[in-house]
């Protein structure tokens, strides 16, 4: 999946696009096909948008696709640029340690951000870019139709379920998250997401800046890790540190839990006690716990990959294709470059069936293999293995685990994950606009 050239070849009409859900990807989605020349319309489930959820990291290759639709300078303003990268076992004991996004050499930073501020800065572009009509709120799914002229979708008003007028489009993408109506649709019988024991307790804190200032910090094992980053410019600015921060715990597989939810409350006294003597001196991690005014409890769950996204003149997109656990930081940014490969498809391939089909060939192998290397730990894998090796902590780390399978490890995962700093610098571009646009 690499542009060889921006010069799009159609001599049709741009088909218009209809996206279901306005989530990050498919708020990208809606900007890149507007840049695109792509009539576009989403349709949302919720009554209204709100910040909801805590923090997130996007990646360069991300933060490269963002930036090329203008949003640079937004983002900046409202996130921080992760310095460095640190893995540790559960003394504070430093396993790896990496320079990210432009430390590293990349041309586009990494950020730790808001999740809720994030798809309100997307929100607000798409209202601005292409009206406050472009997005359509309470708007639930209820049928996808589709005939060998586009594709119809059946809606009805979340609030009270009454029913709405029908939508019709040349294409559907459904980006509507883990529980996505679309996906469902084609594989009826695939069950509720499987869970794989652990839950997350997410919150932030404000608190003195540790390390750099802009440090992301990982630390533990995969029964019991913590992990945190600033996220908050404001406070940076008068010499303080919103940390956001998550503390995870597995469970035995039959451990009753509840479905996952961006605003489910959590309680302390469910995990704290497992982090009492988690205080590094450069980190104090049960100071941090208590120091929040609300936690949030969100168990870690995927679901398989599959053989297909793409049917006829729908497909899916971001969580709904591909939902991942949160390690590498890799959930929202995938969905970005997923709306952007494919507005990229679509303007650049005559027959949108065949670019749906370009798209899933593009984005469907590497998401399959990001997901299963998401289960095995992906890099955070080194640190089970100090854990598993030495328990009781280390006097020398190579003792434990070489450098070269440190960095193998975060190189690997660079690869299968898309950002490779070589590759992500010199690849051209996604942006293309569609011959026949107005």
């Amino acid at each position: 999946m690499v542009p060889t050239s921006n010069k799009a070849s159609s001599n049709m009409a741009p088909p218009e696009v209809l996206v279901v859900g306005a989530g990050i990807g498919g708020l990208v989605l809606a900007l890149s096909l507007h840049k695109a020349g792509i009539p576009v319309q989403v349709v949302e489930a919720v009554p209204e948008i709100r910040p909801l959820g805590v923090g997130i990291n996007l990646l360069p290759h991300a933060v490269r696709e963002l930036s090329e639709l203008g949003l640079a300078e937004r983002l900046e303003a409202i996130a921080i640029r992760t310095r460095e990268l640190i893995y540790t076992n559960k003394f504070g004991q430093e396993i790896w340690r990496e320079d990210r996004g432009q430390d590293a050499g990349y041309r586009w930073p990494q950020y730790s951000i808001h999740r809720g501020r994030l798809q309100m800065l997307l929100y607000d572009a798409v209202r601005e870019r292409l009206g406050p009509q472009a997005i359509a709120t309470d708007a639930e799914l209820v049928a996808l139709e589709q005939d060998e002229q586009g594709v119809t979708a059946r809606l009805r008003r979340r609030s009270d379920g009454s029913a709405l007028p029908a939508r019709r489009a040349a294409i559907a993408v459904g980006a509507d998250g883990i529980h996505s109506a679309v996906r469902a649709a084609f594989y009826p019988n695939e069950g509720p997401p499987k869970w794989n024991g652990a839950v997350l307790w997410r919150a932030v804190s404000e608190a003195p800046p540790y390390l750099s200032g802009r440090s992301m910090i990982m630390a533990g094992h995969q029964d019991q890790k913590f992990v945190c980053y600033p996220i908050g410019p404001e406070e940076a600015a008068r010499g303080r540190s919103l940390v956001n921060w998550i503390a995870e715990l597995r469970f035995p597989n039959d451990t009753p839990w509840n479905r996952e939810d961006w605003n489910r409350p959590g309680r302390i006294e469910d995990f704290l006690p497992k982090f009492e003597n988690w205080n590094f001196g450069w980190l104090d991690v049960p100071g941090l716990i208590r120091a929040t005014k609300a936690v949030y409890e969100f168990p870690m769950v995927d679901r398989d990959p599959v053989a297909r996204w793409s049917f006829g003149r729908i497909t899916l997109l971001g969580d709904a294709a591909h939902s991942m656990y949160p390690i590498g930081s890799n959930g929202a940014s995938q969905a970005i470059i997923d709306g952007r490969v494919l507005a990229w498809r679509l303007a650049t391939e005559a027959d949108p069936q065949a670019a749906l089909r370009a798209y899933e060939a593009d984005r469907l192998p590497p998401m399959a293999k990001l997901v299963l290397a998401n289960r095995a730990n992906g890099p955070e894998r080194v640190m089970q293995f100090v854990e598993q090796h030495a328990p009781n902590g280390y006097a020398k780390l190579d003792d434990v685990i070489s450098r070269a399978e440190l960095e193998a490890a975060a190189q690997d995962y660079k690869l299968v994950a898309g950002f490779d700093k070589e590759a992500l610098n010199t690849r051209a571009s996604f942006d293309a606009r569609h011959p026949q646009a107005a």
